[in-house]
C-alpha cells in the first residue's frame, strides 16, 4: 500500500471499531511525496502508548489541529476528531460550489487534513441532506439541536464514543453566548455524553447490536492561561518532523482551502490550555498532561490487570508488549530492523488476544483489552508496510462507471525494501451484488526488492446499482496480505480518486434556476440541456423535458448520438408556461431515454488538486420561480465580483444589462457609462484595486452614479472612511447579525424609492428568505444615511444600520448587510424585487 494510506478512519455511517474488527481508510488519498524515515516514525510512535483522546467540533476546521498534532504525532496517542456537519452553509473561497457541493469539498478537505495529523476522523452527518446540516449561523444551541434533531445527533455522538472508546474527551468550544450556536450545541451534547455513554439504558439498541457502553476517564474543555488544568506545549519543536506541533497543525489546516485556512507560525514556545471538567479518576488542580491517573503504556495496563482474577498471565503478555514497543523504537531508523521488531510485536499482540479470550475476566475488562489490542494490531499493520517499504495500489480502468458495466481493476504490490515478502495475496473488495472475477493469479510466493506483482480482476456492476453517494465508504478497496519474519500483516488500499456509479447520461440544465415574470407570462424560457455520455463506447438517447401540467415544450424530444464515452452534446428547448400561470415554484426535469435505460440525474464533477476528484449526483432539474417583477428598460450595471457570489448571472436573467468589471475597468475605465455599480460581498478584501480606486468610485457617485456596497468584515480591509460618510462594522461580529430568516422586518422609510420603484415592496416580500437575514451589520454610521429597515432576532435589540442609503453629490451610495448572495440564487421573490429596486435608483 502507498505509505501512510491506511490506519486512518473516515467513518461515515456504519458502526466501526467494534472489538474484533479492523478500521480501514474510507476515503481516497491524493498524491503526496513519501517522507521515508519521517513516515516510518509517524507509523511506529503510536506503538508506545495505549491511550486515546477525542476532540469534538461542529464544522470542518473546528478541530484543535495543533493539539491533535501534539497528541498524535508527538505522543503517539490514538486520536479522534469527531465533527458534526460538513460545512454546507459556508462560503467558498476556491470556487462557485455552495450547499451540498461545498459540503462535499469540505468533507474531502477535512479527510485530507486528518491524514496530515494522523487523526481518525468521524462525521456525524451521514448523507446528503442529512438532518445534521450546516444551516448557517446560529446564536443558540437550542435552535441548533432543534433543527438537527437532538436525539439524532446525540445518538450518533454516543455511538462514536462507544465505538472508539476514548480515554479523554475534549470539546473544541465552550457553551458561551459569544460562540456560534453550532459550537455551543456540540459542547452541550459532549458534556452530557461523558456519563451517558456509559449508561446502558441510554440508546440500549447499541448493546443489542454488539456495541458496549463506555466511560471515558476525563473531560476537558478549552481554557486560558489564567485558569487551566493542563497546558499543551504545541510550540515544542519535533526534530523528526522538522517543525513544531503548532506548525504541523497548521499544515493540516492549509488543507481547508475553501475556507482560506492555514497560517504561518514562527518557531518558539506556545501553549493550548484546557480545564478538567469531569473525571472518573483522582485529579489535581495542575496536571502534566491529559493522561495523569490513566493507563498510558502497556506496563500501566499490566499493573491494572495483574490484580484481576486470571490477570497475572495476561499482565506478563502486556509487559512483553511493552518491551516489544521499546525494541521497535530502539531499532529506528533502520527499516529492516524496525520491520523485524514490528512483526515480533505483531505475533505477541495476536497471542495476547488469544490469552484475553481464554482468561477468566469480567466482560468489561475483556472488551477493553480486546479493543486496545485490536487497535495495536491495526497500527502494527501500518508500521509493517512502512518499515518494509510496501507500496500497494488499486487501479480501476476507469473511476466513472454505470450500472450494468463491466470493467477491469488491477491491484499491485511493490516491494521497495530489502526484506522479501512471502505468501503475498492481492484481494479486491467490491460491494454486495457486484462481481469480481480474477483474470489471473492473485497470490505470489515471494516478492523481492524492487519487484511488483499485479492481480487483475474483471468487475461487473449490477444493473440496479445505486448512484454514487459521496459520503459512503469507497465502493472498491483492496487488501494486500503478506508474511514477513514469521507473521502475516494486511494492508488495505483505496483508489486515488473516487470510483463512482454515475447516470448513463449525465444531464445539466442551463439555466439551473430561472425567474418567470408573471407580468410577462407569454415570454418563453430557453433551456439548454447538456448531456454527457458515461456509457462505455457509442450510445444514443432521446432527450426531453418533463414540464408542469398545462405548459408546453418544443421540441417534444431530441435524439443525440455519441461516438464514445465522455462525449458531451447539447440540445436547446423552448418552454412556454401556461397562459394562466400564477406565482409559485415550478420544476422542469430533463430526461434521457435509451431503450430500457432512463436518466434523470446530473453528475457534477468536483475536482481540486488538494482533494482529487469526486462527484455530486443530483436530479437534473430546473427550478422556476414565478412572481411579478418590473425591470427598467436599458438598465446598465457594472458588477465587481469578489468571487463569493453569482448575483450578476441572475440580474442578467431578469433583463438587466450587467458587465463584470475588471481591475483595469475599475482603475481607469469609464465608470460613468453604468447606471449602477455593485460591489460583491467582501469585495474590498479580495479585489485589491478597490482600495486604491476608492476615490474614483466615490467620484462616480458624486457625479450622479448609484453605488451599491454589500457586506464586509473588518478584516476585509474595510475602513469607515471608505464610505462617503463613515460606516463602522460592529464587533464582535457574532453580535451584529440576524440569523432568523423569518424575523420581522419593519420598513422605516416605506416611501423611499428603494421600496417603491419600480416594484412596490410590501411585508410579503420579506417572506420565504433562507438561512439568514443579515451579517456583519454596522454599529455606527453617519447621520447623512437614511435607515431603511429595522430587524433583529426574536428577543434581541433590532438593528437599524442593516440597510443604509445616502445622497452624495448628485448620486446615491447604499450599504447593505442583507445576505443577497444567498437569497437571490435561491430565487427568493422579495429579495430579487428589492435588489432590482436598489440597482434602479435614479439620481
Amino acid at each position: 500500500m502507498r505509505k501512510g494510506t491506511f490506519a486512518k478512519l473516515f467513518s461515515v455511517a456504519s458502526a466501526v471499531a467494534l472489538a474484533g474488527t479492523l478500521v480501514w481508510p474510507l476515503a481516497p488519498r491524493t498524491a503526496h511525496a513519501d517522507r521515508g524515515v519521517v513516515d516510518l516514525w509517524k507509523a511506529i510512535k503510536p506503538l508506545t502508548t495505549i491511550a486515546s483522546a477525542m476532540n469534538t467540533g461542529a464544522h470542518p476546521d473546528d478541530e484543535h489541529s495543533a493539539m491533535l498534532a501534539y497528541l498524535s504525532l508527538g505522543k503517539g496517542v490514538d486520536t479522534f476528531s469527531i465533527i458534526a456537519n460538513r460545512g454546507e452553509g459556508g462560503q467558498n473561497e476556491i470556487g462557485s460550489e455552495l450547499g451540498n457541493a461545498l459540503g462535499i469539498i469540505r468533507t474531502r478537505e477535512l479527510q485530507e487534513a486528518s491524514k496530515v495529523t494522523n487523526v481518525t476522523l468521524g462525521i456525524l452527518s451521514e448523507a446528503i441532506n442529512d438532518p445534521i446540516y450546516d444551516f448557517g449561523f446560529s446564536k443558540s444551541p437550542d435552535e441548533t439541536l432543534a433543527k438537527w434533531g437532538e436525539q439524532v445527533v446525540y445518538e450518533r455522538l454516543i455511538r462514536k464514543i462507544r465505538e472508539l472508546r476514548p480515554d479523554v474527551v475534549i470539546p473544541a468550544f465552550l457553551n458561551e453566548p459569544s460562540t456560534h450556536g453550532h459550537h455551543r450545541a456540540i459542547n452541550v451534547i459532549t458534556v452530557k455524553a461523558f456519563k451517558d455513554a456509559a449508561d446502558p439504558s441510554v440508546f440500549p439498541e447499541h448493546l443489542k447490536n454488539g456495541l458496549r457502553p463506555w466511560q471515558p476517564k476525563k473531560l476537558y474543555v478549552p481554557a486560558d492561561e489564567k485558569d487551566y488544568t493542563v497546558r499543551v506545549p504545541i510550540g515544542e519543536y519535533d526534530e523528526v518532523y522538522g517543525a513544531s506541533y503548532q506548525q504541523l497543525g497548521e499544515e493540516s489546516r492549509f488543507m481547508h482551502k475553501s475556507q482560506g485556512m492555514g497560517r504561518h507560525y514562527d518557531e518558539g514556545p506556545s501553549f493550548n490550555y484546557y480545564k478538567l471538567e469531569q473525571s472518573t479518576v483522582p485529579s489535581k488542580a495542575r496536571e502534566t498532561d491529559f493522561f495523569e491517573g490513566i493507563a498510558y503504556t502497556f506496563d500501566d495496563l499490566a499493573r491494572e490487570v495483574a490484580g484481576k482474577p486470571g490477570g497475572e498471565k495476561l499482565a506478563r503478555e502486556l509487559r512483553t508488549l511493552q518491551k516489544d514497543a521499546d525494541d521497535v523504537i530502539a531499532a529506528y531508523p533502520g527499516f529492516a530492523d524496525v520491520a523485524r521488531e514490528v512483526h515480533d510485536m505483531l505475533s505477541d499482540v495476536q497471542r495476547a488476544l488469544t490469552v484475553v479470550q481464554e482468561a477468566k475476566l469480567d466482560e468489561e475488562t475483556r472488551a477493553d483489552l480486546t479493543h486496545r489490542l485490536k487497535v495495536k494490531e491495526r497500527q502494527l499493520y501500518t508500521a509493517s508496510a512502512e518499515a518494509l517499504s510496501l507500496v500497494a495500489k488499486v487501479r480501476p480502468e476507469t473511476g466513472e462507471l454505470v450500472a450494468g458495466q463491466t470493467t477491469t481493476v488491477k491491484v499491485t504490490a511493490y516491494n521497495g525494501g530489502q526484506v522479501p515478502l512471502k505468501d503475498v495475496s492481492l484481494k479486491l473488495n467490491v460491494p454486495e451484488g457486484w462481481r469480481a472475477k480474477p483474470l489471473g493469479a492473485t497470490s505470489f510466493d515471494q516478492v523481492g526488492y524492487n519487484q511488483t506483482v499485479t492481480a487483475a480482476y474483471e468487475v461487473e456492476v449490477p444493473k440496479d446499482a445505486p448512484l454514487f453517494q459521496p459520503y459512503l465508504p469507497p465502493s472498491i478497496t483492496a487488501d494486500v496480505s503478506y508474511k514477513a519474519f514469521g507473521s502475516t500483516a494486511v494492508s488495505r488500499v483505496v483508489p486515488s480518486d473516487a470510483v463512482a456509479v454515475l447516470p448513463p447520461f449525465s444531464l445539466s440544465l442551463d439555466p439551473g434556476a430561472a425567474v418567470l415574470n408573471t407580468l410577462k407570462p407569454q415570454e418563453p424560457i430557453s433551456v439548454k440541456v447538456t448531456v454527457k455520455n458515461y456509457q462505455p463506447g457509442a450510445a444514443e438517447a432521446d432527450i426531453s423535458l418533463d414540464v408542469p401540467a398545462g405548459w408546453s415544450v418544443e421540441p417534444k424530444a431530441s435524439p443525440l448520438a455519441f461516438a464514445s464515452k465522455g462525449e458531451t452534446k447539447s440540445v436547446a428547448f423552448t418552454v412556454k408556461p401556461s397562459a394562466a400561470v400564477k406565482s409559485g415554484t415550478y420544476t422542469v426535469t430533463a430526461v434521457a431515454r435509451a431503450g430500457a435505460k432512463e436518466s434523470r440525474h446530473g453528475a457534477q464533477v468536483i475536482h481540486y488538486p488538494h482533494i482529487g476528484t469526486t462527484y455530486y449526483v443530483q436530479p437534473a432539474e430546473l427550478m422556476i420561480q414565478a412572481f411579478d417583477l418590473k425591470v427598467p428598460e436599458g438598465l446598465k450595471v457594472g458588477y465587481v465580483s469578489s468571487g463569493f457570489d453569482n448575483i450578476d448571472q441572475y440580474l442578467k436573467q431578469v433583463g438587466v444589462n450587467v458587465t463584470l468589471l475588471s481591475a483595469k475597468d475599475i482603475e481607469s475605465g469609464d465608470l460613468s457609462q453604468y447606471d449602477t455599480i455593485v460591489l460583491g460581498i467582501r469585495a474590498y478584501g479580495f479585489r485589491p484595486e478597490l482600495i486604491s480606486s476608492n476615490a474614483r468610485l466615490l467620484k462616480y457617485v458624486e457625479n450622479g452614479g448609484n453605488l451599491v456596497v454589500q457586506y464586509h468584515k473588518p478584516e476585509d480591509k474595510w475602513k469607515p472612511e471608505l464610505a462617503p460618510y463613515p460606516i463602522t462594522i460592529g464587533t464582535p461580529l457574532i453580535e451584529w447579525r440576524v440569523t432568523d430568516e423569518q424575523s420581522k422586518v419593519t420598513m422605516l422609510a416605506p416611501e423611499h424609492p428603494i421600496f417603491t420603484a419600480p416594484n412596490k415592496i410590501t411585508e410579503e416580500d420579506w417572506n420565504g428568505w433562507i438561512q439568514d437575514r443579515s451579517a456583519y451589520n454596522p454599529s455606527q454610521w453617519g447621520k447623512e444615511y437614511v435607515e431603511l429597515i429595522a430587524n433583529g432576532d426574536p428577543g434581541e435589540k433590532e438593528f437599524t444600520g442593516t440597510f443604509l442609503t445616502a445622497k452624495y453629490g448628485k448620486g446615491t451610495y447604499t450599504y447593505s448587510s442583507l445576505v443577497w448572495y444567498r437569497e437571490i440564487p435561491a430565487l427568493v421573490p422579495g429579495a430579487i424585487r428589492l435588489f432590482v429596486n436598489m440597482v434602479s435608483l435614479k439620481p
